[in-house]
């Protein structure tokens, strides 16, 4: 009986394959393709699919000094942040300072998530991106604001590259000598550090007074446009060449200084000096750092005093000069050299044509050699001294309209009662009961 009925199974079984069978030789020969195509991309699918997992989120590890921070006051300027440690991290901090248009000047300091008014010398940016075009127009519209109010009889520009603590007696009495003989003048700061709450209390002395000081941030697109400072800028920024082992904050300065004057006219001081008397009829002129003591004639010019009036061509082959030779590693090859060896090319070449500037001596503005400055801080002790102070007086009020300190030999040196800088700045000061006379380094 169970024989039977295996046999049976049997028999169902063949008949249903001889049924299949006969089933597909009847049918056509393009439906038999079809269905063999359907199973091999059914089987390419199924072997060849890719499973991917979903990526997490990346986590920013952005430090405090490489993202944008609230800022005090709601315009667009200067100095800047970049520490120069090694070459690679140095290109990235430095390119993170600035691709945004709202930073300044590098300014070396290691920034801590607690404290938050360092935060603010470094990035002026709020922490929501403005949009670039209204950056530019609040840095445009501070500018000609000021300069409409003011009325100004002369212009000066500084640069202020470093943080605001270390902005001291020394930079702030340039400000005092400088209003002491241009009470009627005005004077632009243009610095990241300084353009903040705490800056304007520094400064809020010469506002008492009436005298027309502004510290602004810059906004470097806006300054650099229509100029061959633009496309130095935009290489910088998109990493194209290193910014040197100088610290890239000092070549923006040189540079910045440039462009202002070009674009706006005035004087630019460095922020150590001691202003004798008024400059204001002064027009483009450079000074001479050193003469040549067998041809009488300068060896080295010096950028730390430009006074130019606005699109001046000289100072667009200054600018050419800097963004086509630049040189980060060499001290000096944007700044002082530069200026050198531009005017230097008019005084060999036959062919140049006259640009209509001069080239004052160095008692104008650098009277005392960087070597012998430290003699100027100290007081007589015998009646030599006496004498010979009395004489380098005598020869400044006469012949000088600046001293320039010369802040890396003199900057901890103590300003001797009786000495020659002391009998300057007495003679040059507005508020000449502080206690800056005194102020030692």
């Amino acid at each position: 009986m169970e024989e039977s009925r295996r046999t049976e199974q049997v028999v169902l079984l063949h008949s249903l394959k001889r049924l299949i069978v006969s089933f597909v030789c009847f049918l056509p020969v393009s439906l038999v393709g079809l269905l063999i195509m359907l199973l091999l991309i059914y089987n390419s699918f199924s072997v060849f699919s890719l499973h991917l997992d979903p990526i997490p989120p990346i986590k920013s590890t952005l430090s405090l000094n490489q993202q944008q921070v609230p800022q005090h006051h709601p315009s667009v300027s200067l100095s800047s942040a970049a520490t120069l440690t090694s070459s690679s991290k140095s290109d990235s901090s430095l390119l993170l300072a600035v691709k945004e248009t709202t930073l300044g000047l590098a300014q070396k300091q290691n920034v801590s998530s607690t404290k938050t008014e360092r935060r603010d010398e470094l990035t002026p940016a709020t922490a929501t991106q403005k949009p670039q075009g209204k950056t530019r127009q609040r840095f445009k519209t501070r500018i000609n604001s000021f300069l409409i109010k003011s009325s100004c009889e002369s212009l000066f520009f500084m640069t202020w590259i470093s943080s605001l603590e270390s902005y001291g007696d020394r930079e702030r009495f340039t400000v005092e000598s400088l209003f002491k003989s241009h009470s009627n003048s005005c004077l632009i700061l243009v610095s990241n550090s300084l353009d903040c709450e705490r800056g304007a209390l520094i400064l809020k002395p010469f506002t008492d007074k009436g005298l027309k000081v502004l510290a602004i941030k810059p906004d470097f697109p806006y300054i650099f446009k229509d100029t061959s400072a633009e496309k130095w800028f935009e290489r910088l920024k998109k990493g194209m060449f290193s910014p040197g082992s100088i610290p890239v904050e000092q070549n923006l300065s040189n540079l910045l200084r440039l462009v202002l004057l070009y674009k706006y006219g005035g004087i630019y001081l460095d922020t150590d000096f001691i202003i004798l008397r008024s400059v204001t009829h002064l027009h483009n002129v450079i000074g001479a750092q050193a003469v040549d003591p067998a041809t009488k004639q300068w060896s080295r010019l010096n950028n730390a005093v430009l006074i130019f009036d606005k699109n001046h061509p000289l100072l667009e082959k200054f600018i050419n000069e800097f963004s086509r030779t630049f040189n980060g590693n060499k001290w000096g090859h944007n700044g002082p050299y530069l200026v050198s060896r531009v005017v230097a090319r008019f005084n060999t070449s036959s062919s140049s044509t006259d640009l209509g500037f001069s080239v004052l001596p160095p008692s104008a503005f650098y009277p005392v050699d960087w070597t012998r400055i430290r003699r100027f801080y100290r007081a007589s002790v015998n009646e030599s001294e006496v004498n010979w102070s009395r004489k380098r007086l005598t020869h400044l009020r006469k012949h000088s309209f600046a001293v320039h300190l010369w802040n890396r030999e003199s900057k901890k040196l103590r300003v001797e009662e009786g000495s020659i800088i002391h009998q300057l700045m007495s003679e040059s000061c507005i508020f000449c009961n502080s206690s800056s006379l005194h102020f030692s380094y």
